[in-house]
């Protein structure tokens, strides 16, 4: 039977943080917004962005365009933007050719989740996607996790696997749904979180890893 191997999108596979900057300097820019709206764009969507966040923008500056065509924008600008390292493709081509079975497990709105995934070319190297969004539930939600294992065609099991870079959400969450876990470190650790089985400093690190364990 394959392994399954649950990836996190942002931070892990991803660089979310410069995809964002640029996308919101380009948005405000191309629409005329000036800084105060700016920094308002980074502050509230900092973690996140949904579209119900263009209906507090819209309503908080008194802003004309509707707020569905200004969150499309915002989508549109982070699909651009956002870039996945040729390294990490490769080591996602070296898992497929491996017999390993990859799924996407990510926290966000699922249009624009699946928007980064097909704008950096890893949507043709997985298997199956769960969003936050799909079923309004979030990661550490093992709920989530089993949804990603289905999409993928497969069920949990202990030799699979979850690798991201937030303690709770990624690691936390994977510890409850049963999986050896990786951590790709950066963020402080909370004490309330069971370690990791592992922790790295890059995915590819991880990867290589998960190549490791197979080939035992």
């Amino acid at each position: 039977m394959a392994r399954l191997a649950l990836f996190d999108l942002d931070g892990t596979l991803v660089d979310r943080q410069s995809a964002f900057s640029d996308a919101v300097a380009d948005l405000c820019r191309s629409h005329g917004f000036g800084p105060e709206l700016e920094q308002w764009l980074v502050t509230e969507l900092a973690d996140r962005a949904n579209a119900a966040d263009f209906g507090r923008l819209r309503t908080t500056f008194d802003l004309e365009q509707p707020a569905a065509d200004l969150w499309q924008a915002y989508v549109d600008r982070m699909a651009a933007s956002v870039t996945c390292r040729p390294a990490v493709l490769e080591g996602l081509n070296h898992l497929r050719a491996a017999g390993w079975t990859i799924g996407i497990v990510t926290n966000g709105a699922s249009d624009i989740q699946r928007a980064k995934l097909a704008a950096t070319g890893i949507i043709e190297l997985i298997d199956g996607i769960a969003v936050s969004g799909d079923m309004e539930i979030r990661k550490p939600d093992t709920r989530l996790f089993e949804l990603a294992a289905s999409r993928c065609g497969t069920e949990l099991n202990h030799a699979d696997w979850m690798i991201g870079d937030n303690p709770a959400g990624d690691i936390g969450g994977g510890h409850k749904a049963g999986l050896n876990t990786i951590w790709l470190r950066g963020r402080p650790w909370p004490d309330a979180v069971p370690p990791p089985h592992h922790s790295v400093d890059d995915v590819t690190a991880a990867i290589a890893l998960l190549l490791t364990h197979h080939s035992e």
